[in-house]
Order: C-alpha cells, then structure tokens, then sequence
C-alpha cells in the first residue's frame, strides 16, 4: 500500500503525501493548475506541509522537461536548513539563556529596517567578517555575469548581506536531542540578492508570456523554454543565487558556534552536520528522464540522504534520513507547513496565546511575531507520520533558544 493519495487532474496525475494533514481548496486549485502544463514529467508530488504560495504551492516538486518556471522555484532561491551537532550538553546550559540569545543576535544581522535602506539592522553595519569577505571573492565573479547582462536584477546588498539572517520565518535556534546533545540549527537563504534575482526573472518569464501569447491557467506560471536566451540566463542567476544561499548558512553557522565558544572554549561539533535547499531547482533523473526538478519548500530526500525538517517556535524539529521513495522523486517535506496566512495569524492570536504556546524557548514574544507563532503552522507529528514512507527519522530535537528577525 502506497503513502500517497492520487489526485485526478487533466493532464498528469498529483501524487499527494498528505494523509491525516489538510489541504486548503486555493492549495489544490494550484496544484491541477501546475499539473496541467504540457512539460510537466509523469506526475506532480505533494509534501504534507503543502500550502499556497505564489503561482505554485509551497510543498510541491515539480519536475519539468524543457521548461523552467522562475516562480515555482520562489524569490528566497536556494532557501534551506543547515544544522550542527555540538558537544554542549544539556546538563551544561544555563538555568537563563537570554545571554545566549543576546548575544547571538549581536552576532548575526537579523530582521529588516530601513526599508532596506542604509542603516538596515538586517544587513552587516560594519565590515563583514573574514568568513563572508572569503566566500564573496569566491562568488563575486559569477555575481557579475548575471548582473552585467541584467542590470536591473542587481542589488546594493550582496556582500553586506552574506552571513545574515533575514525575517519572516528564518531563524537561528539552539535545540538539545534525545540524548541531551545540543545542536545548533538554522534557517535561510539567499536574502536580498536572491529576493531580486527571483523576482526579475518572474517578470522577464511573464513578459515572455504574453509576448507569445501563451494560454496559462495562471501567469504566475510563466515559463522560460529550454534553450531560449531567458532559460540560459535564468539557469546562471538561480544557480548561482543557490551557491550565495549555501554560503549565507555557513557564514552565520560559524558566527553562532564562535558565540557558543566564549560560553564553552572546549565546544567541538561532530561530523553530523546537514546543509541543504528547500527552495530550488536541479538537474535529476527520475522515471529515466533527465528533468529540472524544482523542490518549493520540499528537502531532497535521496537514499541514505540526511534533511531536517523544522517545526514552528515552540514545536519540535527533526533530523531525518531520507528512503529514496521514487514516487516523491526522492523528496521530503521542508517543515511543517503553515496553517494560516500571517494576516489570519495575527488576527487570531494574541500575545498571551504566543507566551503560552513557547514557554521554556528562549525567544521574541511580541506582537511583532505572531504571525511566527506554533498556532500558524500544522501539526508537525502528523507531517511527519503522512511521509514516514519518505523519511526516518534520526533525531528529535526541541528548541530552548530561539532567534528570529
């Protein structure tokens, strides 16, 4: 007996991971929308953490032959998880970890001000440090290519933002596992560049659209055919804006394990470690075709393969290894999904329910993020239990200090 569900639609069938978790009629409107483009190969695979999102669903793999959609891959290119396990232990940890927090946050730019602008707190005020001017050398030249041909796709930010955290959903956290082990995990992607990257090439697709005339059941949709000047070019930005993304974590992976150093001068990691995308597009054979698979907030989850998908603030998270399920195109789900937009969020909950809700985290609790908050998102255990046929899982891990933009 198969983990997924079959949803019928006109062109290719949408194979859906989705049992005992819901999905909203404007998720599912996107998916048979998605599933009715003539490139789409064999069928649509669906996360139990699928929600609505722009064009496509959050929560989808798509995999496409001879075309790429800028908007299925997102703006936040190359966004992901990067965990690390560290020889911390519980019983090592302070009785108050606000310190902790603190001066985490003195450590990586976090949140947005500004407008973005000159003095925005989310992006380096002073020199980077010596780890983002290293890998920016590195990633300069590529940076050029793209912006050069694409002037209006460039973004005052690249360097100032390599290394920092962002808003909404991504985060830094500290969370012990079963055995009292503490790891450090966090979440990001390609910040502002790739925000810029996503969203002018999204427009370049749509103009090509009705350039053409192409009939599309919505225009977020918009497509770039293999081998036009739109889909080489594309595929250099994406590419590219995946490699920053990698970068961003690991700048700020280093940052927040310095921190842990001054508390404990002893502190090593294991070999343990996990960085990888949930918001991107790669070249994969599946069902013996070569094809552009696009993974939006979905982890590949190859044979063997370790993810982490993330629960919300006050839930827990999980270190998982992957089964190779064919079916999924070798995919697991990314997090727990949210269950309500941010305005709904916002709107329903009050200060008091978000103390509740993360009591013994170490974290922001303001009404500046509710929209954050453990209610907005599904159930993390019944995400986990409708793709136990994509996944095992390898740790579980609880937060007890929780940064956030």
């Amino acid at each position: 007996m198969s983990g997924y569900d079959v949803i019928e639609s006109e062109r290719v069938p949408i194979k859906a991971w989705t049992r005992g978790v819901p999905i909203e009629d404007a998720a599912l409107q996107q998916l048979k929308n998605v599933a009715a483009l003539p490139f789409i190969h064999k069928h649509v695979a669906v996360m139990p953490d699928v929600h609505w999102g722009k064009g496509a669903t959050v929560g989808s793999v798509i995999p496409t032959v001879g075309a790429i959609i800028p908007a299925a891959v997102g703006v936040d290119i190359g966004c992901g998880m990067m965990a690390v396990r560290t020889s911390v232990r519980a019983e090592h940890l302070p009785d108050d970890l606000s310190g902790i927090r603190s001066a985490i946050e003195a450590a990586v730019p976090h949140g947005r001000t500004d407008n973005g602008g000159r003095n925005d707190k989310g992006a380096w005020q002073s020199e980077p440090p010596t780890s983002a001017a290293t890998r920016w050398e590195a990633l300069k030249a590529g940076y050029g290519a793209v912006v050069d041909k694409h002037p209006k796709a460039a973004h005052p930010r690249g360097f100032g933002h390599l290394g920092t955290l962002g808003t909404g959903n991504h985060f830094v956290e500290l969370c012990l596992d079963e055995a009292g082990d503490l790891w450090v995990m966090l979440h990001s992607g390609s910040r502002g560049v790739g925000n810029r990257f996503g969203s002018y090439f999204i427009e370049r697709a749509k103009h090509e659209a009705r350039r053409w005339f192409l009939n599309l059941p919505d225009q977020d949709l918009a497509y770039f055919p293999e081998g036009s000047e739109g889909f080489i070019d594309y595929v250099r930005a994406v590419s590219w804006a995946q490699k920053y993304a990698r970068a961003n974590r690991e700048v700020m992976m280093e940052q927040v394990l310095g921190v842990l150093k001054v508390f404990w001068p002893d502190l090593e990691t294991t070999q343990e470690a996990v960085n990888c995308h949930h918001n991107y597009v790669s070249k994969e054979k599946h069902f013996g075709k070569d094809v552009f698979l696009t993974r939006k907030g979905a982890v590949s989850a190859k044979d063997g393969e370790l993810g982490i998908i993330p629960g919300s603030m006050g839930a827990k998270s999980f270190i998982v290894r992957g089964k190779g399920n064919a079916d999924s195109f070798c995919t697991c789900s990314h997090g727990a999904g949210r269950a309500m937009s941010r305005t709904e969020a916002k709107r329903r909950f009050t200060v008091e329910d978000h103390i509740r809700a993360t009591e013994g985290v170490e974290c922001r609790k303001d009404a500046e993020v509710i929209d954050e908050t453990p209610m907005a998102y599904k159930d993390i255990d019944a995400v986990i239990a409708a793709q136990s046929d994509l996944i095992e899982v390898v740790h579980t891990l609880r937060q007890v200090v929780c940064v956030k933009g």
